[in-house]
């Protein structure tokens, strides 16, 4: 379950550079910078576009690495264009990808602790459940709903990816 999950966490987070190409040319279509898409967002006190796809990195990486029993990478929130956010999510995929199946045995046994909940933990399937999946589909879901609030032609399918659909 814990592979399967985070490589479909994966899957989703790679759709966000189809996301990006189409971002890069409504503005180029349009004339302006893109950044003013990266720095978008929906409320003046929400967090722009640029910190949803780093969040949604990572908790990917991070479901990775704590439910494989490693310390995941750290990426410093230091992008400012969409190369930059290209990079960091290509980085992500690797590092998810690099993790066998084999790695997330004892998953449901191992336990995770957060700085912003002293002497609290979660452990592997509560982690999972509440914390890796919500978080990459709230951030997922958010940037991909500053993009469309701007304007750009990106769909349901366009989030979802590729589906292996089978004749039938």
């Amino acid at each position: 379950m814990y592979y399967a999950v985070v490589q479909q966490c994966v899957a989703n987070l790679e759709c966000v550079g189809r996301w990006l190409d189409k971002a890069e040319q409504f503005a180029t279509d349009k004339k302006f910078d893109v950044a003013v898409l990266l720095n978008g967002r929906l409320s003046p006190d929400q967090k722009p576009f640029i910190y949803q796809v780093q969040s949604a990195c990572d908790y990917v990486k991070g479901a990775a690495g704590w439910l494989s029993g490693q310390t995941p990478p750290r990426h410093p929130d230091t992008e400012t264009t969409i190369a930059e956010l290209r990079e960091r999510i290509r980085k992500t995929v690797e590092f998810a990808r690099s993790v066998p199946e084999s790695q997330y045995a004892g998953a449901a046994d191992r336990k995770m602790s957060f700085s912003w909940a002293p002497g609290k933990q979660l452990g592997g399937t509560d982690y999972l459940l509440q914390m890796t999946i919500p978080n990459v589909y709230f951030h997922l879901t958010t940037a991909y709903s500053v993009l469309r609030h701007n304007g750009i032609d990106i769909g349901k399918m366009d989030f979802l990816g590729t589906v292996n659909f089978v004749a039938v």
